[in-house]
């Protein structure tokens, strides 16, 4: 072998040593990259989402990056078409993805998703300016905001509404993300708005800040009503310190659930999960809504199946649930 072959060998070896170096460097040899839709900049779900995706992203090779979305519907649809390859979403809207119901009537059933963990619940908050709204029998006539057309939040108007005997037809609907609702509430442009997210939602508190704001009490009869004919709603309650309300408000509540496309491995979404679950006290104290994660909560979604990195963390931990 002459030392010209020699030569050229050794430098090869040297080329491929150094790309190797450089390719765990740049964190190309395990990391993953995922994007991560969340919703509007003003909602529960982007700030909580943000914080979420930064602690993983420092602490695992799994790189989470949170993205402003237009919520659960939007989430889900993004997953489907590989856009993201995770979101967040309401308890309802992802059972009405995988059944191909409401939301999902028109084009069926959505695949390819499966849910990482229960988070929070999402309260159903019907804020106005009006001291004489005291009862969801009271928006007959009025104008009111119920969600983006065809969003999870107009299909929990209708919901509600419907239990009290009231359509659409019964009040003047506005179609408004629950941002433009507070604007349109500020301005006097409505009487009402639905908005369905953790309480305090930054919107609602902002309104609060330079107003007097009262939301509107759901009775213990209809919330039963409403229950046994919807099983992902549950009853909840908004403190009165929560936006400065003059007492306790009555309500119902969704869970909020990140779920993840199934083209994931197991060991991100292991990895992200464990992550989570294992920090909560830190978490905490970068956002409010994880003091309200636990494992029972996380693992009690039963209608979507997890993905079996989730299903395997929560194995580990004592809690079986249904996996794909």
């Amino acid at each position: 072998e002459t030392v010209m072959k020699k030569m050229k060998k050794i430098l090869a070896a040297a080329l491929c040593l150094a790309l190797a170096l450089a390719l765990v460097a740049c964190g190309g040899s395990g990391s993953t990259n995922l994007m991560f839709g969340t919703g509007g900049e003003t909602g529960t779900y982007y700030a909580y989402g943000g914080v979420l995706s930064q602690y993983v992203s420092g602490k695992t090779d799994v790189s989470i990056t949170a993205v402003t979305s237009g919520g659960s519907k939007a989430n889900i649809e993004d997953i489907a078409a590989e856009a993201n390859q995770l979101g967040f979403v309401q308890s309802d809207v992802m059972s009405y993805a995988y059944t191909g119901t409401n939301l999902f009537e028109a084009d069926g059933a959505v695949e390819g998703f499966s849910t990482v963990a229960a988070m929070y619940m999402e309260q159903v908050q019907i804020v106005t300016l009006n001291p004489d709204i005291k009862t969801v029998a009271d928006l007959e006539g009025k104008i009111v905001s119920i969600g983006a057309l065809g969003s999870g939040v107009y299909f929990n108007a209708i919901d509600i509404l419907g239990v009290y005997g009231l359509s659409e037809s019964d009040i003047e609907p506005v179609y408004q993300s629950f941002g433009d609702s507070v604007e349109s509430l500020q301005d006097g442009k409505i009487d009402a708005a639905f908005v369905v997210a953790g309480a305090p939602t930054n919107a609602v508190t902002s309104l609060a800040t330079t107003n007097d704001v009262y939301l509107v009490s759901l009775d213990a009869d209809h919330i039963a009503d409403l229950i046994e004919v919807s099983p992902y709603y549950a009853e909840a309650t908004i403190a009165a310190d929560v936006y400065g309300t003059p007492e306790d408000v009555k309500t119902v509540a969704i869970a909020a659930v990140i779920i993840a496309a199934d083209t994931v491995s197991e060991d991100a979404i292991y990895a992200m999960t464990s992550t989570i679950f294992e920090n909560l006290g830190e978490i905490s104290e970068q956002h409010a809504k994880g003091y309200e994660a636990s494992l029972e909560f996380a693992s009690s979604i039963t209608d979507v199946p997890y993905h079996p990195g989730a299903a395997k963390y929560f194995a580990e931990k004592g809690f079986d649930v249904p996996v794909k």
